[in-house]
């Protein structure tokens, strides 16, 4: 029979948070991702209750460093088909479920 400490291990193990980015596609140049990757993990750290509040300080810091018309998604669980600007988009997973979509378009 199984030691019932151990089957606890593993339920923890499989509950466990990813708590780096994953960059899943991006065509910015590799400074500004860095960057961006970086500000969305800031964001979601900070507003980890709030992702509507998120996707605001990342679209607001954005619309400052890069220039305006900057939109941004985070959430759980959505698709999305989005026309942008060449070298302005990166869609990357954070925490594990957290999806973050950042685009710029004029």
């Amino acid at each position: 029979m199984a030691d019932p400490n151990e089957t606890k291990k593993e339920e923890t193990d499989a509950r466990r948070l990813q708590t780096f980015p994953i960059c899943r596609h991006s065509d910015m140049t590799e400074e500004m991702k860095v960057e961006t990757m970086e500000l969305c993990v800031t964001a979601c750290e900070k507003f980890s209750t709030n992702n509507e509040t998120a996707a605001k300080m990342i679209k607001e810091t954005m619309d400052k460093k890069f220039g305006s018309s900057w939109h941004v998604v985070v959430g759980e669980g959505f698709g999305f088909e989005v026309t942008h600007e060449t070298k302005n988009m990166l869609y990357m997973f954070f925490g594990g479920n957290v999806a973050i979509c950042v685009w710029k378009c004029t």
